[in-house]
């Protein structure tokens, strides 16, 4: 199990981290630009990026592990029909989103904490961005399938491709052209047209276990309400991240004001990096315990678990220690103005005060994913954003803890709902797996 997990969490994990890098590769760039309102102006566009994601997650992640569980049965055809199912459903929800999110982008970015001075910005890059959502959800949600068929080094190479590209492009549309935020947002949708061009031609070439067929394209309710089902969990994790992401800025704003937007801004692109090899590891383990699930190897699957907790918390430890000990290097990765700096390592030091926590959740999570246990994963997904983060950072502040009440929100939800979801993970899965025969 430890191998097999290993060969399919490193090109994974290698693959989160190129995607993070392409993500944050424009947050960058535009950091480099004269003061931080390019910068603040983006990160006023990542709540709505995260719910875009959110609704390829919804997909991608609620019907993948489907298809391993239905590999492990025998049942491929089966397997191909809910793929087929899930790519339907993220073609309709690009189209939907793209339409929407232009009609009502100006209420929505000042309703998520625009001024009228980082208006601009954010309006120049998200216009641009949404225009390329349907490669989003086709990049993104449609990954997870090459992953669960287990080439997981061609699901690296999806996003290799576009982080390559975009790359590329940044710096040349960024500075060479002059385009600023609205060439950071063109190269961004140029790369993920690249990605999606990518998996498509993947899943519908010879190479694929599953293959994409328009004779599965189809959409069914059972199929449909399966796929959303066990998906809700990583959908709600990126509406919940969304939400908090949207509180924490206008919080800020109203408190601090744009210094510290950029400051959140900075700290959640960070954040971005760092857990990026926790998710990579759990979503590599969810089709190697999902697969062995369905076969009916329950020993495998608990040897799975023990070597992923054992793996993810030895990262987070070691990451937790480094993220305390070099904070002011880690920020002017990405912006060099002394006020932010001066701004960012205090925030930054209680925001990570207790980042090691937070790997408990990914892999009580995963387990649940993995399994196809779609009401645990959804309930865990809730609590520690909407029912823990969301009430603090509107309530510390206000208790006399000013800014510094928003960054210390999220340190306790890491010990209190990672902890939580853990525990039950090992109560009513691990345990009772023990006691069921192989």
């Amino acid at each position: 199990m430890a191998r097999n997990i290993i060969h399919m969490a490193v090109p994974m994990t290698v693959a989160q981290l190129i995607n993070i890098l392409y993500n944050v590769v424009d947050r960058m760039y535009l950091g480099r630009l004269p003061g931080h309102l390019a910068l603040t102006g983006l990160g006023l566009c990542l709540p709505i990026i995260s719910i875009l994601m959110g609704f390829a997650n919804l997909c991608g992640m609620g019907g993948a592990p489907l298809c391993s569980i239905h590999r492990g049965r025998g049942e491929t055809d089966e397997a191909e029909r809910i793929m087929g199912n899930s790519f339907t459903l993220l073609i309709l929800f690009g189209l939907s989103l793209t339409g929407l999110c232009l009609a009502f982008r100006r209420p929505i970015l000042y309703l998520f904490g625009a001024s009228d001075l980082t208006f601009p910005y954010a309006n120049d890059y998200l216009t641009i961005y949404i225009l390329g959502t349907v490669f989003v959800m086709v990049g993104l949600g449609m990954n997870p399938f090459i992953n669960s068929q287990g080439f997981s080094r061609m699901g690296m190479m999806t996003v290799t491709v576009g982080a390559v590209v975009n790359i590329v492009l940044d710096p040349i549309f960024i500075f060479g052209m002059g385009m600023g935020v609205r060439g950071a947002a063109l190269a961004t949708v140029i790369s993920q047209g690249c990605s999606a061009v990518w998996v498509l031609r993947f899943l519908t070439g010879r190479r694929a276990i599953l293959r994409l067929r328009l004779s599965a394209l189809r959409l069914h309710a059972g199929r449909v309400k399966r796929i959303l089902s066990l998906g809700s969990s990583g959908f709600a994790m990126s509406m919940t991240n969304s939400l908090v992401q949207v509180l924490c800025n206008a919080t800020l704003q109203a408190w601090g004001g744009e210094l510290y937007v950029g400051v959140m801004t900075v700290i959640n692109s960070i954040r971005e990096v760092i857990s990026m090899p926790v998710q990579g590891i759990t979503n590599g383990c969810q089709p190697v315990l999902g697969y062995n699930y369905g076969a009916g190897e329950y020993r495998r699957v608990r040897q799975g678990i023990r070597f992923t907790t054992a793996l993810t918390m030895a990262y987070s430890l070691v990451v937790w220690l480094l993220v305390l000990l070099f904070p002011e290097f880690l920020i002017r990765t990405f912006n060099n103005e002394p006020d932010l700096i001066a701004a960012g390592i205090p925030a930054f030091r209680i925001y990570f005060a207790t980042f090691f926590c937070m790997s408990f959740q990914f892999i009580g999570q995963s387990v649940f994913v993995g399994l196809g246990r779609s009401r645990q994963a959804v309930f865990f997904s809730l609590l520690r954003k909407a029912f823990i983060v969301a009430p603090l950072t509107l309530l510390l502040p206000a208790l006399g803890l000013g800014v510094d009440g928003v960054f210390l929100a999220e340190p306790i939800s890491n010990v209190v709902g990672g902890l939580a979801c853990l525990l039950t993970m090992y109560a009513v899965v691990y345990r009772p797996l023990g006691k069921m025969k192989s």
